[in-house]
This record gives structure tokens, C-alpha cells and sequence, in this order.
């Protein structure tokens, strides 16, 4: 007797069977080629670096983060394909960065995270020897689907000063940006306008007697041209901003003006003190770290020719 049932499950398993491999070679096959774009991009001297990093690895291959360099290696492509080819990013200073731990500060502008993804490129490619940056990223980001988990796979964390701490204490490399959402959604009309500065960095740098390396990033400002932000619908979605950028509506806008970066990397600066002084005494030390990468963007502005040269 017919047994249609059994029919069926007998061709999906042959069909599962005989898919599988065909999948683990698609996906070697796709990973081939990513090997080769990013051997083009990167450079010959690519997996080098990358084998120079001082990564902590556990059983599963990932860190105690969630950092997973396979990963982080692929993505590592976009990243230098922005810094190379799209801003064509001129770097100035990047002999200052020290060795060991470091907090990197930088203004932070945009409306997409894209300065975060040139710095770390930067870091990487252009440093000697190279280094791989830890971002702090917003908490809010956790919550978008995919998002999170590809942040954590790139060796990015939530921005808590456990993990701060953790990193600086396994003398690895920490951007921050000290404006926060506010700085990345500043409106045309404000751009390389320095908004205030969180504290946070300077106790944590004060805590673990860190050096500060100011970065002064010019050109991201003019990626996207946000018109103003929408605070009601920002407060609908529990965004920290809804920025109006026309340029969004346009075919092809959806990707960044191919603006030139310029990144002033800055001088380390080491402080003193106690990291429970008194938010005024803190203060007085942060305004000296925000003077000096606005002057850093001030000295950028006025070299620069233009806009996309």
C-alpha cells in the first residue's frame, strides 16, 4: 500500500541531504571571494596584522564580549572601503597613539555611525603596530533586531563602565565619543559646533590611570544633511533623534555624500586626580580635552580646500 506520507519525507530528507553540501560549498565559495576583495582593499599585509592583534579567544572561538574576528573580518571590507575609497580619508598624527591601553575621544557627528567605522580602519590599517578599536555603543541599539548581535560580533559593547573598565584593564583600545547621541545628530546648521561633553570618560581615565588621545574628525559632518530632528517622533519610536534628511528620498541617497574625511589624531593627554572629585573639578578636565579637539576641527576646517577634495 501507497504510503504518500512517508513519500514526502523520504524526498525531503534526500533533498536535505544533497543540499547541505551545496550549501558549505555556496558558502566557502562566497567566502573565497570575499577573502579576495578584502586581500585587494586591505592590502597583502592583511591577515599579518590581523594575526598581531592581541585578541582573547575562548573555546568557541569568541571572546569574553561576544568578539568574533571571522566576523569582524568582513566587516573590517566596509570599513576599509569607506576609508580608502569613498572619503579617500587623509590621516595626520597617527605616530601619537601610544601603545597599551588608551581612550580615544573624538566629536562624533553624521546621523550614522560611519566616523566610529573609518577610526577603527584607520586604527587597524594605517598604525603601527595595529590595533583594534572597542567602541561603546548606545544602549537603545540592543533592541534593534540583528543589530545588537552584529555589533557584539564586532567586538563593539554597551557603553557601562564595567566594560569600559574590564577593557582598559586588559590594556585594550576604547573610542568614545563624549557627545553622545547628540553630537551625531546635530542639524546642518550647527555642524563642527562641539556639544557638551559627558564626564564619564574622565573618571574612567582618571580610575585606570589611562592615557587620552583627542581625535578630531572633519568631513563626516556633510555625509548626510540633517534639516532638524523631530522630537515627537523620536519620543514614538524611543530613538534618540529622527533627523529630516531629504537627501533619504532621493535614488541613491540612501548611501553617504562621498565627502573627504580628515583625522587629526592628537598628542596623548594624561591626567591626574581622584575620579570621585566633585562634577566641577571633573569638568575643568573635560573642557580641556573639548578645547582641544575643537581646535583640532577648527585647524582642519580652515586647511581644507573643499568639501570633496
Amino acid at each position: 500500500m501507497d504510503d504518500p506520507l512517508g513519500d514526502v519525507t523520504h524526498a525531503l530528507s534526500v533533498l536535505a541531504r544533497d543540499a547541505i553540501p551545496a550549501a558549505r560549498g555556496l558558502t566557502a565559495a562566497v567566502r573565497a571571494r570575499l577573502d579576495a576583495l578584502a586581500a585587494a582593499l586591505l592590502g597583502p599585509d592583511f591577515q599579518d596584522r590581523l594575526d598581531r592583534l592581541p585578541i582573547r579567544l575562548g573555546p568557541t572561538g569568541v571572546d569574553p564580549f561576544g568578539f568574533d574576528p571571522d566576523v569582524a573580518k568582513y566587516a573590517m571590507i566596509v570599513a576599509a572601503f569607506l576609508h580608502r575609497v569613498w572619503f579617500r580619508t587623509e590621516v595626520h598624527g597617527i605616530e601619537n597613539v601610544p601603545r597599551g591601553r588608551v581612550l580615544l575621544i573624538s566629536n562624533h557627528s553624521g546621523q550614522l555611525p560611519l566616523d566610529g567605522m573609518v577610526i577603527g580602519a584607520t586604527m587597524f590599517l594605517d598604525a603601527e603596530p595595529p590595533r583594534f578599536i572597542r567602541s561603546m555603543v548606545e544602549k537603545w541599539t540592543q533592541t534593534l533586531p540583528f543589530v545588537g548581535t552584529f555589533f557584539t560580533r564586532c567586538g563593539q559593547v554597551v557603553g557601562v563602565p564595567e566594560n569600559a573598565r574590564t577593557l582598559l584593564r586588559n590594556e585594550e583600545m576604547l573610542l568614545v565619543f563624549p557627545e553622545g547621541s547628540r553630537g551625531i545628530s546635530k542639524p546642518i546648521s550647527r555642524r563642527y559646533q562641539l556639544t557638551d561633553f559627558g564626564l564619564g570618560f574622565m573618571r574612567l581615565a582618571l580610575e585606570t590611570e589611562t592615557p587620552i588621545v583627542p581625535i578630531a574628525v572633519v568631513g563626516a559632518e556633510e555625509q548626510y544633511l540633517n534639516f532638524g530632528n523631530v522630537d515627537a517622533v523620536s519620543r514614538l519610536f524611543g530613538m534618540p533623534s529622527f533627523p529630516l534628511m531629504p537627501q533619504f528620498l532621493i535614488p541613491g541617497g540612501q548611501l553617504p555624500l562621498p565627502v573627504k574625511y580628515r583625522l587629526y589624531v592628537g598628542e596623548p593627554l594624561l591626567f591626574d586626580g581622584d575620579p570621585d572629585d566633585d562634577d566641577s573639578v571633573i569638568e575643568e578636565k573635560v573642557w580641556m580635552v573639548r578645547a582641544t579637539i575643537q581646535s583640532m576641527i577648527n585647524r582642519g576646517l580652515k586647511e581644507r580646500r573643499g568639501i570633496f577634495f
